[in-house]
C-alpha cells in the first residue's frame, strides 16, 4: 500500500468513527456551521451567525462548556456555502471530514438542512437545526438531527382560527410561494388550514427562486379577488412582493407573509407598506420564559443580545441560533463526553426550559414544546395578538 492510499484509510476512518478526534481535539469543541453568507439567503445567514457567536461569546465569558467535569472551550468553524444547496451538503461533508467539527448546525432552512442532515447521519454526528420547521425534514429516520422549530401546521392554524374569528367574512384565499421547500410545506399546510374552515383557495402558484418581478403573477392573483393573501418566502422574495402589490393597488383585507415580517429589516425597508402585515414565528422578545441554559431568562437573552449588537433587539432567527448553542451545551453536561452517539442520546431525552421556551424533542428530532406567536406588524413593530398569555394588542385588518 502505498502512503496516499494509506493517507486515506486513515481519513475515511477519522470521518466513520465517532470520536476518533476527540484524542487530538478535546481542548475544544469544534462545531462546524455551514452558512449561507453571500447569495440571495445571507440575510439570514447573518443572522444565525449573530446568533451563534453571541452564544460563543457567552460560553467564553463563564469560562467553557462543562463537559464532564472539565470546562472546553467552543470553536465554531463556520463556511459560506453560497446559498445554494448542493454546495451546504459539501460544507458539511468538509467540516466533518476535514475540520475535525464534533458537531454540526445545520444549513439554513428546511430544503438545506434536509440535505445536510444525511452527511450528520453518516457520521453519527448530532446536528441541531435551528431554522428548519418542515416536517420533510424530520421524516427521514434519522437519529442525530434535532430541531427547534415546531411543524408549520403550528404557525398556520392559529393564523387562520385569528382570521376566521375576527373577520368571518373572509371567504376567498390566495397562496404564493417560492418553489423551496420551507415556503411549499407552508403552502401545504395553509391549505389544509383554509379547507378546515370552509375557506376557499382561488388562486395558488409557486414563483422561482430568485424571482424579481411578480407583476405578472400578481395581476393574477388580483383578478381572482382574495380577501386573504398568504405569501410564503425569505425576506427579499417578501420585500419584492410587497412592494409590487402596493404598486399594482392590491388591498386585501389580510396580508400574510412568512418569514420576513418577523426581521426589523422588512419592516425598515417597507415602512408604511409593512403596518398590518400579520405572521408568524417561533419566538418572539416579548416571551417571558426562564431557564436552566447560560442565558438563563428570555429577558435576560434579549439584553445580552442588545449589549452585544449596540442595541438591536433579537428576532426568532438570531434567538434560535443561539438556543442551538444553549441546548447543545446541556446535552453535553447531560452527556459528559463529546462522542457523538451519548451526546445524541442526552438530546434525544432533554426535557428542560430555556430563554427559548420548554425543549423536548419528539420521536422524529423535532421540537414538541412550543407555542410559537402570530403577530402584526403595528406602528412599524410587531405585536403579537396570540397566545393570550403574551398577547400585546388586536388584529387589524387592511394594508396601506
Amino acid at each position: 500500500m502505498d502512503r496516499r492510499t494509506l493517507l486515506g484509510g486513515l481519513s475515511a476512518a477519522a470521518a466513520l468513527t465517532p470520536g476518533f478526534a476527540l484524542g487530538q481535539a478535546t481542548n475544544e469543541i469544534r462545531i462546524g456551521a455551514p452558512l449561507p453568507l453571500t447569495g440571495p439567503l445571507a440575510p439570514e445567514g447573518r443572522k444565525q451567525k449573530r446568533g451563534y457567536d453571541l452564544w460563543a461569546a457567552q460560553v467564553t465569558k463563564e469560562g467553557g462548556v462543562d463537559v464532564g467535569g472539565r470546562k472546553l472551550p467552543v470553536r465554531i468553524i463556520y463556511s459560506d456555502y453560497q446559498s445554494a444547496t448542493p454546495r451546504g451538503v459539501q460544507a458539511c461533508e468538509f467540516l466533518v471530514n476535514q475540520e475535525k467539527a464534533h458537531f454540526l448546525f445545520s444549513p439554513f432552512g428546511s430544503g438545506a438542512a434536509k440535505a445536510g442532515s444525511a452527511i450528520a447521519e453518516r457520521y453519527k454526528i448530532p446536528m441541531i437545526a435551528p431554522t428548519a420547521s418542515s416536517v420533510e425534514v424530520y421524516d427521514q429516520g434519522f437519529k442525530y438531527l434535532f430541531g427547534t422549530f415546531t411543524p408549520n401546521s403550528t404557525l398556520t392554524e392559529p393564523l387562520a382560527k385569528l382570521v376566521t374569528e375576527k373577520a368571518p367574512d373572509v371567504k376567498k384565499v390566495a397562496i404564493f410561494s417560492r418553489n423551496d421547500l420551507l415556503p411549499l410545506s407552508l403552502a401545504n399546510e395553509m391549505r389544509k388550514s383554509s379547507a378546515a374552515r370552509n375557506l376557499s383557495v382561488v388562486y395558488d402558484e409557486k414563483f422561482a427562486i430568485g424571482t424579481l418581478d411578480f407583476a405578472a403573477a400578481l395581476t393574477q392573483m388580483r383578478a381572482a379577488a382574495p380577501d386573504w393573501v398568504f405569501v410564503g418566502g425569505y425576506i427579499n422574495d417578501l420585500v419584492q412582493v410587497r412592494s409590487q402589490m402596493r404598486d399594482l393597488g392590491m388591498k386585501p383585507k389580510v396580508l400574510t407573509m412568512i418569514a420576513g415580517p418577523a426581521y426589523e429589516e422588512y419592516i425598515q425597508a417597507l415602512k408604511a407598506a409593512a403596518e398590518n402585515v400579520s405572521s408568524a414565528a417561533w419566538w418572539h422578545p416579548s416571551v417571558r420564559y426562564e431557564g436552566e441554559d447560560l442565558f438563563r431568562s428570555t429577558a435576560n437573552y434579549v439584553e445580552v443580545f442588545k449589549a452585544a449588537y449596540n442595541g438591536e433587539t433579537p428576532d426568532y432567527a438570531e434567538a434560535s441560533a443561539s438556543s442551538a448553542g444553549a441546548i447543545l451545551q446541556l446535552a453535553l453536561k447531560k452527556a459528559g463526553t463529546l462522542e457523538g452517539p451519548a451526546v445524541r442520546d442526552a438530546l434525544a431525552s432533554l426535557n428542560v426550559r430555556t430563554f427559548w421556551g420548554p425543549v423536548h424533542f419528539g420521536p422524529t428530532g423535532q421540537i414538541d414544546s412550543l407555542t410559537p406567536p402570530v403577530f402584526q406588524i403595528q406602528g412599524g413593530k410587531a405585536v403579537v395578538l396570540v397566545p393570550d398569555e403574551i398577547k400585546q394588542g388586536e388584529f387589524r385588518f387592511g394594508i396601506a
